[in-house]
């Protein structure tokens, strides 16, 4: 009688923690609102873009190292010293810089939301990508690619902040989000160097600069908009562009590297 209380005690305390976990990734996500039925569409035959890159006016600093020797796993998958990726240059473009249409265009047009997922990976005991774009109401699929455990937790403004740990490889959870947010940072409570920013809009004009720090948005409807670019130590630059029909702009923008003095 005493092993099967026991027992039946472990089986209720496992299913209660399910339930928690369930809970929690249920939070993260509820249904994508409907779209109002006054809403236009964008019209493509009219529609322009705007394409740039993402400079630095002066030298950033080097990035930090990161020490990996608190869990074998990550230190075994990064024989080389790892940096924190807070400033990627390449070609003479700053990378990972989040740029998009600042204006809310979901409250005038109408989108198609993706329901093919993006995926963000733990992989070599890093977030990747580093910066990453999705849409309110788009599945983003976040995985665990690391023989160890990590700690997913979602620092919401806007949105509900989550906490959800993946202690096995190949884990995997899928979220959306409800509201446009710019910028909700990522990070693993596991391993304390492991950052993600994620901007979630309504609107589809969005890019993550790559190599040599270009980028473009296309299929943008003719109008004046507020373009900024976003980076995680930089802060933000603007600009405002107006696009006729069939519009192309060429725009650059320039932070300026913090001081070491």
């Amino acid at each position: 009688m005493f092993r099967v209380s026991n027992a039946i005690a472990i089986a209720a305390i496992a299913l209660a923690i399910a339930a928690c976990g369930s809970d929690q990734s249920k939070s993260a996500q509820p249904s994508s609102p409907a779209a109002a039925p006054d809403l236009k569409t964008v019209d493509d035959a009219t529609a322009g873009s705007i394409s740039g890159k993402v400079v630095v006016d002066g030298t950033l600093p080097p990035n930090a190292p990161i020490r990996m020797d608190s869990d074998p796993v990550c230190e075994s998958d990064n024989k080389e010293q790892a940096h924190a990726q807070t400033y990627v240059t390449s070609d003479g473009g700053l990378e990972n810089v989040f740029v998009y249409v600042k204006d809310d265009l979901g409250k005038t047009y109408r989108f198609e939301v993706p329901s093919s997922p993006l995926t963000l990976e733990q992989k070599g005991c890093h977030y990747v990508p580093h910066v990453l774009g999705v849409r309110v109401g788009q599945p983003l699929q976040i995985t665990n690619d690391d023989a160890t455990m990590h700690n997913v937790h979602g620092l919401g403004q806007s949105n509900r902040e989550f906490n959800f740990s993946q202690p096995v490889q190949g884990m995997k959870n899928t979220i959306t989000f409800t509201k446009p947010e710019v910028m909700m940072p990522f990070k693993c409570d596991v391993h304390s160097w492991m950052h993600a920013y994620i901007g979630v809009l309504d609107h589809p004009y969005f890019a993550v600069t790559g190599n040599g720090g270009t980028f473009e948005l296309r299929g943008v409807p003719p109008g004046t908009y507020t373009i900024e670019a976003w980076h995680e130590k930089l802060g933000t630059e603007t600009q405002s562009v107006t696009l006729g029909d069939k519009g192309h702009k060429e725009i650059t923008f320039t932070f300026k590297a913090p001081s070491t003095t």
